[in-house]
């Protein structure tokens, strides 16, 4: 007769906090590209007002596809140095832009912060020059000095978790994205578009810094589209020369 051998008491238990929300989920490509579209239209609509702030969005802008191109949580992000900032010897192309080394990162209870280098992938290589024209061209203008933090305000600090949540908001807003889009659904983006780009599982897994697969698998809802493209490939595969994928 079946009998229970693992229990509460017997089982090693995740002592990371639950990931998850059903109300997050991962913005479509066309939904990426109209919240970068209305990110870069603030820029210019506060310009041709001739209103103050336009650094901000400026800021705010490479801020949102920072957030989208690496993944990162809030405070991994906003909590990013320039000297973060790390070349990729497998990657020259990308200068210093290569990839991005994470001391925030998400800890265990009664554990510091963990730490992990995220890659610059090609599919989002847009991002070394938003970034490049961000650090070169918009931060020396916020008069900072040797401040460390790649992110500041005009105030000259870091800026903040909230700050960062607000800028995601507005062009959020100005795109017309459904209201229960997040900042944090970027992170859920990245996650899913990664996996349509066909990375293996545990790649996925480490840049996102998730110590389980189940984690992971939280934040990845792939489109009908790729699971197609999938299936027909698996079939494909099971049956040469038998079955022929649908154009």
């Amino acid at each position: 007769m079946p009998v229970q051998i693992l229990h509460e008491w017997n089982t090693v238990t995740h002592v990371s906090e639950y990931e998850g929300d059903p109300r997050r989920r991962p913005l479509t490509y066309d939904e990426i590209q109209d919240l970068f579209d209305a990110a870069d239209g603030r820029v210019e609509e506060i310009r041709k007002r001739g209103r103050k702030g336009v650094l901000t969005a400026m800021r705010d802008s490479a801020l949102i596809k920072t957030y989208y191109a690496y993944g990162m949580r809030r405070r991994e992000n906003v909590g990013l140095d320039i000297a973060d900032l790390r070349r990729n010897p497998k990657a020259p192309q990308y200068k210093r832009h290569g990839a991005v080394f994470v001391r925030w990162g998400k800890s265990s209870k009664g554990s510091p912060p963990k730490r992990r280098t995220i890659f610059t992938v090609p599919e989002m290589d847009w991002i070394v020059d938003d970034l490049d024209h961000y650090l070169t061209e918009v931060r020396p203008r916020f008069n900072v000095g040797k401040h460390p933090a790649i992110w500041v305000t005009e105030r000259c600090g870091r800026l903040s978790r909230r700050s960062a949540n607000e800028a995601f908001e507005a062009a959020k807003q100005a795109a017309g994205l459904p209201e229960e889009l997040e900042l944090h659904c970027l992170r859920h983006s990245y996650i899913t578009h990664l996996t349509e780009f066909d990375y293996p599982e545990r790649f996925i897994q480490d840049r996102a810094g998730h110590s389980y697969a189940s984690t992971t698998a939280l934040y990845t809802g792939v489109s009908d589209e790729y699971r197609n493209r999938l299936l027909h490939k698996k079939l494909g595969q099971r049956y040469p020369g038998i079955w022929e994928d649908p154009k």
